[in-house]
């Protein structure tokens, strides 16, 4: 079958924590958690578009939608590892699939044959029921799309914000996480880390990983002592 040859051939992998499960949605994001888990059902939106920087969290609900069928009957393509491709070889037939994931949709912004097969490939997804959910690092009609009939197509369904985690979000962020892994960490020790980490939320999660490991290893709880002398602060 079409779209699981291309699943083999793509070199894109989902990350095991990047579930809805593990992500924390705020007040206002709230509407959007419903939004995606119902979107593959008979009354579900036929396009999502999520917009927001680096670090809001659009790769991650890209990726746990797909996790979310657990029949494999969706597809996670994130268009900056792919766009050296040709277009055939990453949309072709994936339009029978239940839900398409296109991230990073900026990345192909003024390529005309990515473009173009895009185009089509939003019309035969239309066309068959396949629901998209895309991303980019912004709105669709401030994307540089050449092609204006692809950014009318891109704008089609419903368009939402994914703000940039301010540092009251990212300790949330930190300690709802680590309470996913089933680690204790409270409120001082959160704190520190954010204080002393990178800003980026993936290299808050690195480091919430090898502290993971570490506290197993070595069975012993978050404290600031402990944090700072795993991690050299």
């Amino acid at each position: 079958m079409a779209p699981e040859l291309a699943q083999l051939a793509l070199p894109v992998h989902l990350r095991d924590d990047a579930t809805l499960e593990n992500f924390l949605f705020s007040e206002s994001l709230g509407p959007l958690l419903p939004m995606l888990e119902q979107q593959t059902g008979l009354d579900g939106e036929p396009s999502i578009f999520l917009y927001g920087p680096p670090g809001s969290g659009r790769s991650h609900l890209l990726q746990g939608a797909c996790h979310a069928l657990s029949s494999g009957d969706a597809l996670y393509l994130p268009m900056d590892q792919l766009s050296a491709m040709a277009p055939d070889q990453v949309l072709d037939g994936v339009e029978v699939l239940s839900r398409v994931c296109l991230d990073n949709v900026h990345a192909i912004a003024g390529d005309p044959d990515w473009e173009t097969a895009l185009f089509h490939f939003v019309n035969r997804a239309r066309e068959r029921g396949c629901r998209l959910l895309l991303s980019a690092d912004a709105a669709p009609r401030q994307l540089n799309i050449a092609l204006p009939d692809l950014a009318s197509r891109l704008s089609w369904g419903v368009v939402f914000q994914l703000p940039a985690p301010t540092d009251p979000d990212k300790l949330a962020i930190l300690r709802f996480r680590a309470a996913r892994r089933g680690l204790q960490l409270e409120d001082e020790a959160a704190r520190y880390i954010l204080s002393r980490a990178p800003r980026a939320m993936s290299a808050l999660m690195d480091l919430l990983e090898q502290l993971d490991r570490d506290s197993m290893a070595l069975q012993r709880t978050l404290t600031v002592p402990f944090i700072k002398a795993r991690l050299g602060w």
